[in-house]
Parts: C-alpha cells; sequence; structure tokens
C-alpha cells in the first residue's frame, strides 16, 4: 500500500517530468528521493502525467522479450495522427520506432472472466502500420533508471498510422520484413522481429491484466505493440517512411519550428505533438 506522503513524492517526479517535456529542458534522471522503485510507482507517475495531456487515445504495449510480462502506457489522443502527418514542436529525442497498431471496435469493459484471445481479436476494427515517436524529459532515457524512464510514459512522444491492413488476419507476423527508412536511406530492415515473439499476446493481456489501470478498452482506442526495428533516430526536416512487406507503410515529416510559433509550440511541450497532416501543395 502506497502512503501518503510517497504519494506526494512521486507526485512531485511527475511535475518535474512535465515540466522538462513542455519546457524542453530534459533532466538526466528524476531525483532519487522521488525516483521510482517499483513499476507500480512508475505507473503511478505515467497516469498523473497522462491527466496532464487531456484524453487517452490508446495504449502503447510490449515486452522486451517473448517471455517476459508486458507493460504498457498511455497515449494522449492529442499525439495521435494519420499517415504524412507534419511533426512539429520541439520535439528534441526524435526517436523513430516501426511498429503493428489496431484501433478497437468494441468496448472491452472490465470483467471476472478472463477474455480469450478470438474475443480480443473479434473486437478490433482494424490493423495499421504504424510509428512510434519515441520523446522524453529525460536527457537520454536510455541511459537513466529504467523505472524513470518507464514512469516518462515509456518514452512515448507520438503515434503516426497508416491505411488499414486487408485481410490482416491472415498474415503470419513471424515472417513479416520491415524497412525503416530516413530520408530515402534504408536505416533498417528486420523480419519476424517484434521483441514480444508474439505480438497477439499483448492485446489478451492488455484486456485483462491491464483491466484495473485502462478501465477497459475502448472503441476508437488505439493499441502499438512495440517496435520491430529498435529506436532509430530522424532530424529536423526529415522525412520518415516505415514499410512493412504485408502490412504496407506509413510516413511522417520532422517538420522545423517556425520562429513566429516557437512559443507557442513550447506551451504545448516537446511530446505535445503536434502532428498534424501534411498540407498538400
Amino acid at each position: 500500500m502506497m502512503t501518503g506522503e510517497r504519494e506526494k513524492e512521486l507526485m512531485n517526479a511527475a511535475g518535474m517530468l512535465l515540466d522538462a517535456r513542455r519546457t524542453n529542458t530534459p533532466i538526466e534522471d528524476l531525483p532519487e528521493a522521488v525516483r521510482p522503485v517499483t513499476l507500480e510507482e512508475s505507473y503511478f507517475i505515467q497516469d498523473r502525467l497522462a491527466l496532464a495531456y487531456g484524453e487517452i487515445g490508446g495504449w502503447k504495449v510490449g515486452a522486451p522479450t517473448a517471455e517476459a510480462t508486458p507493460m504498457f502506457a498511455p497515449m494522449p489522443r492529442a499525439w495521435i495522427a494519420s499517415n504524412g502527418a507534419e511533426l512539429g514542436g520541439k520535439h528534441r529525442f526524435r526517436g523513430l520506432e516501426a511498429e503493428i497498431a489496431f484501433l478497437m471496435g468494441k468496448d472491452l469493459p472490465p470483467r471476472e472472466k478472463a477474455y480469450s484471445r478470438d474475443e480480443v481479436v473479434a473486437a478490433i476494427r482494424s490493423c495499421h502500420p504504424a510509428i512510434e515517436v519515441i520523446e522524453s524529459g529525460l536527457t537520454d532515457p536510455l541511459k537513466a533508471e529504467k523505472l524513470s524512464m518507464i514512469a516518462d510514459l515509456q518514452m512515448h512522444g507520438a503515434f503516426v498510422y497508416g491505411a488499414a491492413v486487408v485481410d490482416w488476419q491472415s498474415i503470419d507476423f513471424s515472417k513479416e520484413r520491415v524497412t525503416l527508412a530516413v530520408d530515402g536511406v534504408v536505416r533498417l530492415e528486420r523480419t519476424g522481429s517484434n521483441t514480444s515473439g508474439d505480438l497477439m499476446r499483448l492485446l489478451p493481456w492488455l484486456a485483462n491484466d491491464g483491466a484495473a489501470r485502462t478501465g477497459g478498452l475502448r472503441a476508437g482506442q488505439w493499441m502499438t505493440t512495440g517496435s520491430w526495428t529498435g529506436v532509430s533516430f530522424g532530424t529536423a526536416c526529415s522525412s520518415v517512411n516505415v514499410n512493412f512487406s504485408t502490412a504496407g507503410e506509413v510516413d511522417l515529416v520532422v517538420a522545423p519550428v517556425p520562429e513566429s510559433t516557437a512559443s507557442v509550440v513550447l506551451g504545448l511541450g516537446i511530446g505535445g505533438l503536434l502532428a498534424r497532416r501534411r498540407r498538400s501543395s
């Protein structure tokens, strides 16, 4: 049971990470006194950060190995955009990951009896290629304490999805190939490389084990299932393309920040996307 005093310390940690993101002044790590020491504490901080960014548009869920228990984090609705989005704002870290995501078509409310895999699949509206943009209030989240990184929305910065995949249930994800290219140069090429092993195991886990925290999965929410490529990096003005052999492709552009709007963007924060559709010429 978390004490009231510990909750105050963790709320202070959430405030530090939120301030670091919003002002684009990252910190090396959380001070030891307020640093999370359990996964429960990291999730407590995540949830306080998510409150500051408004409606939850979905969840990122993944596992580092086929045997590992998954971890998950909320994705703010305001940070979600469709194919061809322009990544504005003061994004600093600009990490890029190729992922497979699912859009829920039906609610899966919490219940005593566990949802089966078939029930979860039946609740999915569509499957999509996606790019997760990695951002953080930590200077280098990959070098900070792991629980601090998890607390900071598990490095989530934005989510861009491509077109729905026709007949996605016929895809053998263990044989699916993916490339991630920046400015036309392929940075990474992988096959069957989702770190969770069987990525479809993640969704029933989220629907069941994650329900107490998520309040259940809702129609219209996105579930993205972890990186196929590890973290690559973009730069200002770069174009990013992720191409799956069967599941399609998705693009985004990392744009410069117009000087005249810099103060507005800073108010939204480095994680605050804000991604929007690229204007047609």
